[in-house]
């Protein structure tokens, strides 16, 4: 039998200000479509549906038309919260999605009320067992008496037990005869941070190790971390990252889903299935006039730009006005002007004029064009006749 695993689609997330909508309905439109061609017996969505635990109405339409179009392939969808999604919210559609086809979990839940999900495979008949496990707040593993009273160590070793023991009774369901499946929204110790992460709900009490998960499972399938990554452990355990580059510090990862083929009483074996969609993320590093000779290779790829010269009045519209797809521009720091001397002695006695006052904010902004000075100068003398 096979399953399609996919996770992290952040839904309504913005770069710079910039709406991704666009692009993240071509992304879950790829994502589709490979779920039509590859038939999978279950699609797995391991958490962060939304980037937002209020998101747009935009937002909301693109993962509801994605989690039905899925659902029409014939699939199982089964799809669990995140941190940024709103965990109360996707329980409130429960019944809603389930008429649908679609299995939504937002909170923990016991086996008996829609932790595990058993169905049989369509193309074998075999069956399935799911263990789910969406996000779970430290909150919830450590009570805030003892937040106050115990040690980082004791307050992680107080999540790790709860995850332990949520799991534990979950994955009580399996059996020998029954493909196992984990579903878990959270971070494995040993982990590689993609870059997007929300990195407060990311380490520290938040992490817990891979032996966690039992060896009876055919697969784990993980969210949370956004870099395609398999972690060892008693039994597969694969985060399959972010289905395209949510900021620049993941413009080097490699987007795709994960095609799980598996059969009771062997490990699975795992395809990934690349995700071309979306628009490129880069970081361009450069003069102005090494800028320009790389002006033609970019494309429609939105653009961090790190200029290699000292800052100057227009800079930064030159830059725009070369690169349009530039969502941020900063100087290299290695051509930021330093700061030097001290700052002089203030009070009694002691008067400095607006253009000295103003060199100075230029100082602290690296910022060293005595042109901007001048300007400033000649505005100032205007105000004041």
């Amino acid at each position: 039998m096979r399953f399609l695993h996919t996770s992290d689609w952040h839904v309504g997330k913005t770069l710079k200000g910039r709406s991704r909508l666009d692009e993240q309905r071509e992304v879950l439109r790829e994502i589709v479509g490979i779920a039509r061609s590859e038939q999978p017996d279950a699609v797995l969505i391991a958490g962060d549906l939304y980037d937002s635990a209020a998101p747009s109405a935009g937002a909301q339409r693109l993962v509801i038309d994605a989690l039905m179009a899925l659902a029409k392939t014939g699939a199982e969808v089964i799809a669990i919260a995140g941190n940024h999604d709103h965990a109360a919210t996707l329980d409130a559609y429960r019944t809603l999605a389930n008429a649908a086809g679609i299995t939504l979990l937002g909170s923990v839940r016991p086996a008996e009320s829609g932790g595990v999900v058993k169905f049989e495979a369509r193309s074998t008949g075999e069956p399935v067992t799911v263990a789910v496990l969406p996000f779970l707040s430290q909150r919830y593993a450590v009570k805030a008496a003892e937040l106050m009273t115990q040690t980082p160590a004791q307050n992680t070793a107080g999540y790790d037990q709860l995850v332990r023991d949520a799991l534990g009774a979950l994955t009580a369901e399996f059996s020998d005869d029954s493909v196992n499946l984990v579903m878990a929204h959270l971070t494995v110790t040993g982990g590689a941070f993609g870059g997007g992460e929300r990195m407060a709900q990311s380490i520290f009490e938040y992490h817990v190790p891979a032996t966690i998960f039992p060896p009876e499972a055919h697969y784990v399938a993980l969210g949370h971390l956004h870099r395609r990554q398999k972690l060892p452990a008693p039994c597969p355990v694969h985060y399959c990252g972010a289905p395209m580059a949510i900021d620049f510090g993941e413009q080097d990862n490699t987007s795709v889903v994960c095609l799980v083929e598996a059969t009771p009483g062997l490990p699975a074996k795992v395809t990934d299935i690349p995700v071309t969609a979306g628009r490129r993320l880069r970081t361009l590093r450069g003069t102005v006039a090494e800028l320009v000779m790389l002006a033609g290779t970019v494309g429609d790829d939105f653009l961090r730009v790190w200029v290699c010269e000292p800052a100057r009045a227009g800079l930064r519209d030159e830059v725009l006005d070369l690169l349009p797809n530039a969502l941020e521009v900063r100087i290299d720091p290695e051509f930021a002007a330093q700061v030097t001397g001290s700052r002089p002695a203030s009070g009694p006695g002691v008067e400095r004029s607006p253009g000295e006052l103003f060199s100075d904010f230029l100082q602290t902004r690296s910022v060293a064009d005595p042109r901007v000075e001048a300007l400033f100068a000649r505005l100032h003398d205007k105000v004041g006749d």
